[in-house]
């Protein structure tokens, strides 16, 4: 399939509902489409995956179309300096969060990313230093426990952030360390504590989010991480 022809079959699945939800979040109404996730996540399976059809659709300019393009880029490495110029257009949470998860993390060099968009001006790339942290806690395998330490020190050092997606994303990235064992629940308490005790009102916020969720978690042998036990799976009866 060509962009063009793939351009209209989204607008064939586009919704009134779906387009509300995405102008909602700030996205102007003529680049939106209004196509939900999982309906593109069907197309890209019928899509075959191609760098270059993905930076076309990217080019488009319709939002979906970029989610899309996300599912589509083949699975060599990607040059850094062309994520660059991906996350530079991002403007919506969603978008951050669905590049990170599904293309950046899988990049061997999304750390050097975490520590050169952690002191950004850009809201979402600043939000993608914590989506990718959150994100390698679950999906890398050879995260080293001095890595996970660093990012502790990072939570604390930007915890003041007081825009409303960079600060639920420091929570995550926190709520994920809490869960990856027993050792790193107890240290993401102690820092949640920290902050909630500091009297800024975002380190607050943050510190009881982080408190309410990993004081409440429990192992299960189906899973390697620890779950919170207001989830289905982790409920004790």
């Amino acid at each position: 399939m060509k962009s063009q022809e793939i351009i209209r079959e989204l607008k064939k699945l586009s919704s009134d509902k779906h387009k509300a939800n995405v102008v909602r979040m700030g996205i102007p109404a003529d680049t939106s489409l209004g196509v939900s996730i999982a309906n593109l996540r069907k197309l890209a399976k019928e899509i075959k995956k191609s760098n270059s059809l993905a930076y076309q659709l990217w080019n488009t300019g319709y939002h979906e179309a970029k989610l899309l393009a996300v599912l589509i880029f083949e699975k060599d490495p990607i040059d850094i300096k062309d994520v660059e110029k991906l996350m530079n257009s991002v403007i919506s949470w969603d978008l951050c969060d669905h590049l990170c998860k599904n293309l950046i993390i899988k990049q061997p060099y999304y750390n050097k990313l975490i520590l050169s968009w952690i002191n950004s001006s850009h809201t979402y790339k600043k939000r993608a230093s914590f989506v990718l942290m959150a994100s390698s806690l679950i999906h890398d395998k050879d995260l080293l426990d001095s890595k996970i330490d660093e990012y502790l020190d990072l939570i604390y050092e930007y915890s003041k952030d007081d825009h409303e997606h960079v600060k639920k994303s420091i929570s995550w990235a926190l709520r994920e360390i809490g869960k990856k064992n027993f050792t790193y629940n107890e240290k993401a308490l102690i820092l949640a504590y920290e902050l909630k005790a500091t009297g800024d009102k975002n380190q607050v916020w943050i510190g009881k989010s982080v408190i309410k969720e990993l004081e409440k978690v429990v192992k299960i042998s189906e899973r390697k991480r620890l779950i919170s036990t207001d989830r289905k799976m982790g409920k004790i009866d």
